[in-house]
């Protein structure tokens, strides 16, 4: 189908039909039990895993069409969905279903002076609009949290992943069906026309409440810039690690490769090490060792070339380079502040984690550094709403506004004030 409907004539009244069917779902799904909501979620999983083979072998397609092309092994990792993936994404939709419903519940409550009682109840937000790119799975997450939280959801999928996400899409609209709930509660646009997202970042005449995207940085930017909605959004996760002087060298050593190697096409992967001046003859060479060991280049400053010449010089770029690859940039800073200042000066205040056991380095850091993720003594590529036990995760917010780090459910959702009162007039 998608290829079928890659070329229709009229975009944006095919974009403009599906907010609409969007925005007439979104209300029966603001109310609907969270038993209907759970079935459906489930019964997602069970289709995706009873389907299996048919979402492989449309991943393969997607993956054949990248063949010859240079594309980065960080991407085609993100693009490749294999047995273990497929299972991760059912549990998923399970874990999504096991979580509270956030929907009409009461953060906060309190009684005025005249007696008028107050609360403030979480709601939907109405319409979410996600345009991603490379990563099949996102349909999956991201029609699941937003169904949880009560929303309808439109999904603009990359070329890319087209077929996949095409299969995967199919699975849970059966789930919904399954539920009784409306089928166009998720859509997937199906389309690959860039028309499509232009519609999307218009608002669909009014159907879209706040976009999402989830993609590579030039993708961000345009929505950024364009975007006629709400935005939540980062450009690139510039994550930093600095390994204190007081850090256990073993512990750091084990960190540092795994946030850089475990998956270096995440957002959550490390881009930039920082040692302490203070361990340059105790720490910077084995964290050298197991990072060259790993298969990682390094780009070093003028101080670490000076303990290993042969290391490629870092230019003043790499200090802002999201590499998305095994490549790393190290830097040797003056304690602490240095640390901090490097981090305040490149930083795209995704993540960012020190490893320390000093107590009060810990603290300055915490306190001082403003990105939307913190860790101490652990990996940056727990940066995912799965490891914070949410589920899973749209994406990874660094704005300020609403939802900040992962948004997940609770993110997804706003809130209004419901006032009690007993005939009370004002004065």
């Amino acid at each position: 189908m998608l290829d079928t409907l890659a070329l229709s004539p009229d975009i944006d009244a095919l974009m403009n039909d599906i907010g609409r069917k969007a925005k007439a779902a979104a209300r029966p799904l603001s109310f609907a039990s969270t038993e209907a909501k759970n079935r459906a979620l489930n019964a997602m999983a069970d289709t995706i895993l009873a389907n299996k083979a048919e979402i492989l072998a449309e991943n393969s397609k997607d993956l054949k069409d990248i063949e010859g092309t240079e594309t980065l092994a960080s991407f085609v990792d993100r693009l490749t969905l294999n047995d273990k993936r497929v299972a991760e994404m059912a549990e998923g939709l399970r874990a999504i279903a096991a979580l509270a419903d956030p929907v009409g519940e009461v953060i906060a409550a309190w009684d005025r002076p005249n007696g008028l009682q107050i609360e403030r109840v979480r709601t939907p937000l109405g319409v979410i609009g996600v345009i991603f790119e490379s990563r099949p799975n996102v349909t999956a997450d991201a029609g699941a949290l937003c169904l949880k939280a009560g929303n309808s959801v439109i999904l603009r999928c990359g070329s890319d992943s087209r077929r996949s996400s095409q299969a995967i899409h199919a699975c849970l609209v059966e789930g919904l069906k399954a539920a009784g709930l409306p089928e166009h509660a998720i859509q997937l646009v199906p389309v690959t026309d860039r028309a499509a997202v232009g519609a999307m970042l218009r608002g669909l005449d009014g159907a879209i409440d706040v976009i999402v995207p989830r993609g590579g940085k030039s993708l961000v930017a345009r929505v950024q810039n364009e975007a006629r909605v709400p935005v939540f959004a980062h450009l690139e996760g510039l994550c930093h690690i600095y390994v204190d002087g007081s850090a256990d060298i073993e512990m750091a050593k084990k960190i540092v490769v795994n946030a850089k190697m475990r998956r270096t096409g995440i957002c959550g992967a490390a881009e930039t090490l920082l040692v302490d001046g203070a361990a340059i003859g105790t720490h910077l060479t084995p964290l050298l060792e197991v990072l060259t060991e790993a298969g990682c280049e390094v780009r070093a400053s003028p101080t670490v070339l000076k303990v290993s010449p042969g290391l490629k010089p870092a230019t003043e770029e790499d200090w802002s380079t999201e590499y998305l690859d095994a490549i790393i940039s190290v830097a040797v800073v003056d304690g602490i502040s240095g640390a901090i200042a490097h981090i305040q000066t490149y930083s795209s205040n995704h993540t960012e984690a020190v490893i320390a056991e000093d107590p009060d380095v810990v603290a300055r850091f915490f306190t001082e550094v403003d990105s939307a993720i913190l860790l101490h003594n652990a990996s940056t590529q727990f940066a995912d709403g799965g490891e914070f036990g949410m589920g899973a995760e749209i994406g990874i917010a660094t704005g300020k506004m609403h939802a900040r780090g992962p948004v997940g459910v609770e993110q997804l959702t706003s809130f209004k004030y419901r006032v009690h009162g007993a005939g009370q007039t004002r004065p």
